[in-house]
């Protein structure tokens, strides 16, 4: 339900027509208006063109749009705001669900209005499941008092306005009720005693209704709670005020839709571990998804309200340890076997296999994550189990209903395994006739009569045991009051279950990645294929839309990596190795006459590898004449170009192997002699649009280029401009608008809290459009924004971030500090205060005061990776701060196996530990999930705490005491 929906029912009247006045605050810019468009005819029928234009008009600092139209009297349906331009085309909507509307039945003639705010992208969050279903669940749990819109009243005549009060109020304590409070004697003169009582209207929004005078106006008012037990709490801010609009035709009815209730912003605090690094003493070799119930209960003994996890998807590609890439995922809907607990399986497991899983948590309980091994000895022990109750398993209805509900998924998925496993590999250019996908072909491939049917089933079997362990959790975690956050990767495997059934949502013959920023100063290469945008708009973002709703099932919260793929794409060639050579997708190119008239000519040269004989001599030494017979062609004196064979990285490095398997190559190592060729490659100025040869990208960071550096000055200082305007100015309109094509897509597929990992090189238009939609950026300390500063200031974050001392693309906050003594020096001295020699090591006070930082950030969220918590305490600090690292993202074939060295049972003893993290939540003023001793000393508190109310001449109400639990920010 919105905010904003109005519906009054009156007793008496004739079904007339009424005059029905919109009004709403809002600032334009030059050349935009709103107006108001709905479900009905009269609105429109959701055909903007035909909606209800809006006239601007100023009322002191305020711009109110107004707009009146005759409608029958009990007129309804739905509507919403827009922001056009002259020619009606959207600028703006508003976010959430559409208001609706259900008027009274009046007299002939009569006037009502409604007086609207506009609702932003930050207006929705108290909707999202994270809040609503978790954190503010008890407040889910109130009576409906009047169904909203139901009222009965009949107004007296003479100069009486009928005003109906609606405020939203997503979190309320029990026994606690809404009141309006004012200026006027029926709000009780600022005595919440005497003010007006609402009524719960469902859907967090509470409402009343009052007859007052004309001469009540302007009338002054606040919003209060008022619990049983004395405690009193006002809206924070000044009062807000209606006034009678000097107009001609006066409202008799004003439905008064105010929007949030202005409480002190939710604050809470939350941790981030990979699920393959958790250990417990139940778990086989990895964490497994029945682990989260003890990290769960960990969390709240720490105070914290959420768990992050990376994705959790399966990755099973190559059959080897690059699978260990969370983010290469084989299917964006099945869950990963590795995280199966193989004992849950059956409660009839022999015991000759019990005592195989017992001998198997033994042999894996390893330092790190045996990847291979592990998921190979789950897979080897289900299958053993799988074979004695298949035909009770296939049989049973509780497998029948998740078949039914899956299978469009499923199918398929388990169908790529059987192919992926017979062909012996993943990709499926290799698999003949399967290599094109069509229905006909997966329903002959899982049919019951097929000899591979009962490996079919397998897969079956493990996503649906995967599905019921995981959502065991899930439902643990939000009964205790905890968010489960996971994490919507970018991109898909190539050789993936996706791309083989939706080919055409992928542009096959590219690569993602991101250009040059703090995580690789040379970029770098994914190997995910970049998405088809064009494609997927056609059915509305469908795939994605699927992905988002499997995901709902088991997260409250997300994760959306590197969101700026969303406004755009760093885009590579798929034959491309690294990520330097790239070029933004969509972008505005630059066209051979732009170029041309900056006095630009020779394209050849600027787009081609600049290889000069000097070159060569500085890069390769004694080695270059044999790197130019192997490698290059002289195509004139001292000027050289690649050979067919060697003209892109993949081609040069597959023939640099050649030559060092040969000894052709002596005297130097294979990756040097790799990084030089590659660098010949990257000499070039600019990127010739390989569909359209008259369009040309400039390369990253040209000015490092001797291409670049060789060039006269005039062409430099032109290409210096154009440069500045691709990467930093012409873009930004073009990705803003791509961003809004997408992202409302995916907030609205389901109804998680979504944050976006905003980091990297971040256009100016993100920022503004992440607001806009409620998306909440995040905010890593050595990593700030500002590039004016080396650290980040947490006490001057946003309100809708996430903030955190590192996370899994970089160094834990205990090597951070103890890898570089002078950036070290520097974070003391400028950020600690003090000139004095820090310690080398990152001991519990420093991790103290880091942490105590990022809690009283005014941050909605503050989120530690595990890691940076153990850090508070010296036992937990006994292994080499480099080996928690869990991901370098300079290389691309990392082993992502980091396990703690501590086990969930160990840390849930671990009272001393458990205090000290609460402690920093409980002293920031963060939220933090209750236990029963803490509901009764906060009790207690309540009891003992005095209110003081009186009124002033400015603010109309002071006074004293505690805000408890208080709704989410929305200003």
């Amino acid at each position: 339900m919105a905010m904003g929906d109005i519906g009054l029912s009156f007793g008496d009247g004739l079904e007339r027509s009424v005059n029905l006045t919109f009004r709403i605050p809002y600032f334009t810019h030059w050349g935009q208006s709103l107006l108001v468009c709905g479900s009905e005819p009269l609105l429109g029928s959701w055909n903007l063109k035909k909606g209800l234009q809006l006239s601007p008009w100023h009322v002191g600092n305020e711009l109110i749009w107004r707009g009146s139209i005759e409608v029958p009297s009990g007129f309804g349906g739905e509507y919403s705001y827009y922001v056009v331009d002259d020619d009606k085309n959207v600028v703006r909507w508003e976010a959430g669900k559409k208001r609706k509307l259900l008027l009274p039945d009046s007299q002939v003639g009569e006037a009502i209005e409604l007086r609207d705010l506009w609702q932003n992208g930050s207006d929705t969050l108290p909707f999202k499941s994270a809040f609503k279903d978790v954190l503010f669940f008890h407040s889910g749990k109130l009576e409906i008092e009047k169904p909203l819109g139901l009222f009965e009243y009949k107004l007296d005549q003479g100069d009486s306005v009928l005003i109906q009060f609606r405020i939203c109020c997503p979190s309320i304590e029990e026994d606690t009720s809404v009141y309006v409070i004012g200026s006027s004697t029926n709000l009780g003169q600022w005595k919440v005693q005497d003010g007006l009582k609402l009524s719960y209207a469902g859907d967090s929004i509470w409402q009343a209704d009052c007859a007052l005078k004309k001469d009540d106006f302007p009338l002054r008012y606040k919003y209060s709670k008022y619990g049983k037990a004395g405690n009193f709490t006002s809206e924070i801010g000044s009062n807000r005020e209606i006034s009678m609009d000097t107009l001609s035709c006066q409202p008799r009815f004003i439905l008064l839709s105010d929007g949030m209730i202005r409480e002190m912003p939710w604050r809470g605090a939350g941790m981030a571990i990979p699920m393959f690094s958790v250990r417990s003493e139940d778990d086989l070799g990895v964490g497994e998804f029945l682990d989260l119930k003890l990290l769960v209960d960990w969390a709240v003994a720490s105070g914290l309200h959420l768990v992050q996890l990376l994705p959790i998807n399966d990755t099973s590609v190559h059959g080897m340890w690059w699978d260990s890439y969370p983010y290469s995922s084989l299917s964006v809907f099945a869950l990963h076997p590795l995280y199966l607990r193989v004992e849950e399986l059956s409660r009839e497991i022999p015991e000759e296999i019990k005592l195989e899983i017992a001998k198997e948590k033994e042999r894996l309980n390893l330092k790190d994550v045996d990847y291979e091994a592990t998921l190979a000895a789950k897979i080897s022990i289900a299958k053993r189990i799988f074979s004695l109750e298949k035909d009770q398993f296939l049989e049973s209805n509780s497998f029948q209903k998740y078949f039914s509900e899956n299978q469009e998924w499923l199918k398929p998925y388990a169908a790529f395994c059987f192919l992926r496993d017979f062909f012996g590999t993943s990709d499926h250019s290799q698999w003949g006739r399967f290599s094109s996908f069509t229905n006909d072909k997966l329903e002959k491939l899982v049919s019951k009569d097929s000899i591979q049917y009962d490996v079919i089933c397998f897969h079956y079997y493990l996503q649906y045991h995967l599905h019921l362990q995981l959502s065991e959790a899930a439902e643990y975690a939000r009964k205790k009051g905890v968010v489960l956050k996971g994490d919507l990767p970018i991109g898909v495997d190539r050789n993936s279950v996706d791309t083989w059934v939706y080919p055409t949502l992928f542009r096959m013959n590219t690569s993602t990645g991101a250009p040059p920023d703090y995580f690789d100063k040379n970029g770098q290469n994914w190997g995910f294929p970049t998405y088809n945008w064009e494609e997927m708009s056609k059915d509305n973002y469908a795939w994605w839309r699927a992905r988002l709703t499997q995901m709902s099932k088991y997260f409250t919260a997300y994760r959306i990596d590197h969101v700026l793929g969303f406004f755009r794409i760093w885009e590579l060639p798929d034959h491309a190795m690294t990520g330097l050579v790239g070029k933004f997708r969509p972008s505005i190119p630059l066209s051979q006459e732009e170029l041309e008239s900056e006095g630009i000519w020779d394209f050849d040269r600027l787009s081609r590898p600049y290889i000069r004989h000097e070159h060569l001599q500085e890069k390769f030494v004694s080695l270059w004449t044999v790197i130019t017979s192997i490698f290059l062609n002289e195509y004139q004196k001292q000027c050289y170009e690649f050979l067919e064979d060697s003209s892109t990285e993949k081609k040069a490095a597959s023939k640099l192997k050649d030559a060092m398997e040969k000894s052709l190559l002596l005297g130097s190592t294979e990756d040097k002699l790799k990084r030089d060729l590659f660098d010949l490659l990257q000499n070039i100025v600019l990127i010739r649009d390989p569909e359209d040869p008259r369009k040309f990208y400039p390369r990253f960071n040209i000015e490092d280029t001797s291409s670049f550096k060789d060039l006269d000055d005039h062409s430099k200082n032109a290409l210096r401009r154009l440069y500045h305007d691709y990467y930093f100015q012409r873009q930004e309109e073009l990705w803003r608008q791509n961003a809004l094509k997408t992202l409302p897509v995916l907030l609205n597929s389901s109804d998680m809290l979504a944050c976006g990992e905003d980091l990297g090189m971040i256009p100016s238009c993100v920022h503004p459009v992440m607001q806009e939609l409620g998306l909440i950026g995040l905010r890593i300390q050595r990593m700030p924004n500002d590039p004016g500063v080396e650290f980040g200031i947490p006490s001057q974050y946003g309100y809708m971030t996430v903030c955190a001392p590192s996370c899994h693309d970089c160094s834990t906050m205990r090597s951070w500090w103890e890898e570089d003594e002078e950036r070290r020096r520097r974070f003391f001295k400028d950020v600690v205060g003090s000139n004095k020699l820090p310690p080398s090591r990152c001991v519990p006070s420093v991790a103290h005061f880091i942490i105590r930082q990022h809690v009283e950030a005014p941050s909605m969220w503050a989120i530690f990776p595990l890691q940076d918590l153990l850090a508070l305490k010296d036992e937990y600090t006994t292994r080499p701060a480099p080996e928690e690292t869990i991901n370098d993202p300079t290389n691309p074939k990392h082993y992502w196996r980091f396990r703690t060295h501590v086990t969930l049972e160990t840390l849930l003893k671990d009272k001393e530990l458990t205090s000290v993290i609460k402690d920093l939540v409980r002293g920031s003023g963060r939220s933090y999930p209750q236990l029963s001793e803490d509901k009764a000393d906060e009790h207690l508190k309540i009891k003992a705490a005095t209110t003081v109310v009186k009124k002033t001449p400015n603010d109309g109400i002071q006074h004293n005491g505690t805000h408890h639990k208080e709704a989410v920010a929305v200003s």
